[in-house]
């Protein structure tokens, strides 16, 4: 029997898996093939960058630390989802849905971190061109790649344990994966505490925002006046600020909707906003920021021609070997 008025919580119910009992099969198929898929090109992307020494640069060196962080929040989500899909009761345990929530959450504040890197590398490298070199050394893109992904782990590291000494009144979340702040929804009283550290850790994330647009607008500006500024923009700069924006876009409209929203959403449609930073930029990072750059489709070419040249060498000796051995026996 779960009970609605607890202080003891021992396991929370994902109830936004409940839609998923009719179609669990082909959804777990396509679920656990999407999932390769999304490890296949972020391990492709980091394997050629760490073993190709041509791309030992600082924007190679942040999209393989982008691609980390991809694997990083998909292993967060999609394992414990593939197992749900086969519990009939949809129950999490207590201290793995709170780590679960700081996976998802220090997750999604990595990537707007890097991003943010990603932007300033690009201004440094387009509109300081002379200052590049001198200005991201291998220290300073030590620095703020650590930056990037400490600081996200000690905000959420001080949300989490400011959660778990919560007392909690329910058990029920409607999302399909925990969710810190409807955990502090199911709390019997409310927190000030709690309530300013979140909004200050949305303050700190949101302001990279405007650093990115500044960084942007810079790149616009430069870019206008030079034939080859305005190719490299095309070609490094755009799929970032794909990414940017649906990274950013859906997310914001679904911490609105839990905010501000009603509950008349389809639970459907509710499950879609809430998992799309998971579902769409791990596949379309690697896709259209990685093997878009024209150096890691030149190594991948290498790559499949050297495979297509030793496939081609082992066809040849085997027809030789079948004839020698043809000659032999007549």
């Amino acid at each position: 029997l779960i009970m609605d008025n607890v202080s003891v919580v021992r396991f929370f119910i994902l109830s936004g898996l409940n839609e998923t009992n009719e179609y669990r099969v082909t959804l777990f198929t396509f679920t656990l093939l999407y999932y390769c898929m999304i490890f296949f090109l972020n391990i492709s992307i980091i394997m050629i960058v760490i073993l190709d020494e041509n791309l030992h640069e600082p924007m190679y060196i942040l999209l393989c630390s982008f691609c980390m962080n991809g694997l990083y929040g998909t292993t967060g989500f999609y394992p414990k989802f593939l197992l749900d899909l086969f519990s009939s009761s949809h129950q999490t345990s207590y201290e793995w849905c709170l780590l679960q929530a700081f996976v998802m959450y220090s997750f999604a504040c990595c990537e707007l971190s890097i991003l943010a890197v990603m932007a300033y590398d690009r201004y440094l490298a387009i509109c300081r061109p002379l200052h590049y070199q001198s200005v991201m050394t291998k220290r300073k893109v030590s620095l703020l790649i650590c930056f990037s992904w400490f600081t996200p782990f000690a905000l959420f590291s001080i949300n989490i344990l400011l959660t778990s000494r919560l007392k909690l009144c329910g058990v029920k979340i409607d999302r399909l994966f925990c969710v810190n702040w409807v955990i502090v929804q199911l709390a019997c009283y409310k927190s000030d505490t709690k309530d300013i550290t979140a909004y200050f850790t949305l303050i700190i994330y949101f302001s990279h925002g405007p650093f990115i647009i500044w960084s942007y607008m810079h790149l616009i500006r430069t870019c206008v006046k030079s034939k080859d500024d305005r190719v490299k923009f095309m070609q490094t700069c755009v799929p970032h600020l794909i990414s940017l924006v649906m990274f950013i876009v859906v997310p914001l409209f679904d911490f609105v909707f839990m905010r501000f929203g009603s509950t008349d959403l389809p639970q459907s449609l509710q499950n879609f906003i809430s998992i799309e930073f998971v579902l769409i930029p791990p596949v379309m990072n690697p896709l259209v920021y990685g093997f878009k750059l024209t150096k890691i489709q030149n190594r991948v070419l290498v790559i499949l021609s050297s495979k297509s040249f030793l496939l081609k060498g082992d066809l040849k000796s085997y027809k030789n070997s079948n004839e020698v051995l043809f000659l032999t026996a007549t």
